[in-house]
């Protein structure tokens, strides 16, 4: 099974955020880390990849050059590798501008099951997974608090306020993951040394093949 998972860097939660000239967050210099939501569903995609038996897991990241440290955590807890994609014309994209983006990246590459976090801790607005869902035209399935796969098609519980309902679906699909689905485990000093040496590759929006329109609303 191969599975991309949707990461992000987000500013230290406990830090005091700084906003630029232009309105924007400071993102270069400051401190930060993988998302605390997006450790959810790289636990879960681990899982089912060791489930399977075989299978890749690849880390997507859309950020400056600080945002490699999201994708080096990830790979420390078992990714195999990468992609971090960074352009000064992403600089303040919106939700719908960063799903095209992330969208065309992850339309390069072979793959059974998208895996993100229900929303980012820095933007809140949770319509990210589903935008690329529609991009790509994969069924979307959120707020899955279990998650199995098997003989090509998807089983997640869906949690509601009222309990959960059992929903499937053919592969390949989006899933989004929430909080305590998984108990993310600890990268062990063995996975953050070889973290060091496992591919990331660095994308800009002319590689994904996307032009100015693309990356503005």
């Amino acid at each position: 099974m191969n599975v991309v998972v949707l990461t992000k860097w987000v500013p230290e939660p406990e830090g005091t955020p700084t906003l630029g000239d232009d309105g924007l967050l400071v993102r270069e210099g400051a401190d930060g880390a993988l998302d605390p939501g997006d450790e959810y569903g790289l636990e879960a995609a681990l899982q089912l990849v060791e489930a399977a038996g075989d299978g890749e897991i690849s880390l997507l990241t859309m950020g400056p050059e600080v945002a490699h440290a999201a994708l080096q955590r990830g790979l420390a807890m078992g990714a195999h590798k990468g992609v971090r994609i960074t352009d000064d014309s992403l600089r303040g994209a919106d939700a719908l501008v960063t799903a095209r983006v992330l969208a065309a990246a992850i339309g390069r590459q072979a793959f059974d099951l998208v895996i993100g976090g229900v929303e980012s801790t820095d933007g809140y607005t949770g319509t990210v997974p589903a935008a690329i869902a529609e991009l790509l035209g994969l069924p979307s399935l959120t707020f899955a608090r279990k998650v199995d796969a098997a003989d090509g098609s998807l089983r997640i519980e869906r949690q509601t306020a009222a309990g959960y309902d059992v929903v499937t679906s053919p592969l390949p699909a989006l899933i989004t993951v929430t909080a305590g689905a998984t108990e993310p485990r600890y990268p062990s000093l063995k996975g953050v040394m070889a973290a060091k040496s496992k591919p990331v590759e660095t994308l800009s929006v002319s590689d994904l093949g996307l032009s100015s329109g693309d990356t503005t609303t």
